[in-house]
């Protein structure tokens, strides 16, 4: 499989982004219900195609990765954290998670950051050996921070020096 094209999101990617994050949809991942129509907008307030940088394979998406702060805090702004990673289920296992964490790494880098974080679940184990293959060490646990599907299951808090 070809190596995927990586670029920043535009504002034509909002349809394609929306349907790519509503097929993904997961229990391993989400804390959130499932997605039911009608769909709120892909970008928003919280959310602008700024944030994020997608993957494409044959001028389709098939990933993406949204970079934000942590906080707001003057005293924080050398941070960015991961906020989200979605890949296509026909692009698993092609690199193309490891591409957008990567050029995430190399994002944050150019905007100044000294480190990068993300949270991903206790039971998202693919993720979690992702983000170990690429340097993440594990910095926190949150025992039992939420209930999802009946089960309790850990916030396990990641970062690496920039």
């Amino acid at each position: 499989m070809p190596l995927a094209l990586i670029r920043p999101a535009r504002l034509d990617d909002e349809e394609a982004l929306g349907r790519l994050d509503r097929a993904t949809w997961s229990p391993l991942h989400s804390v959130q219900p499932r997605p039911e129509p009608p769909y709120d907008p892909f970008f928003g307030e919280r959310s602008v195609p700024g944030d994020y940088l997608v993957a494409e394979l044959g001028g389709s998406v098939v990933g993406f990765v949204r970079l934000g702060r942590p906080t707001s805090l003057a005293s924080n702004a050398h941070v960015r954290q991961i906020q989200g990673l979605v890949v296509a289920e026909e692009a698993r296992g092609a690199g193309v998670g490891r591409a957008l964490l990567r050029a995430a790494r190399e994002e944050a880098r150019r905007q100044g950051a000294r480190r990068l974080t993300l949270r991903v679940l206790g039971h998202n184990t693919p993720a979690r050996k992702l983000y170990e293959s690429e340097g993440f060490v594990v910095e926190g646990v949150l025992p039992e921070e939420f209930l999802v599907e009946g089960a309790y299951v850990d916030d396990v808090f990641m970062g690496t020096s920039l």
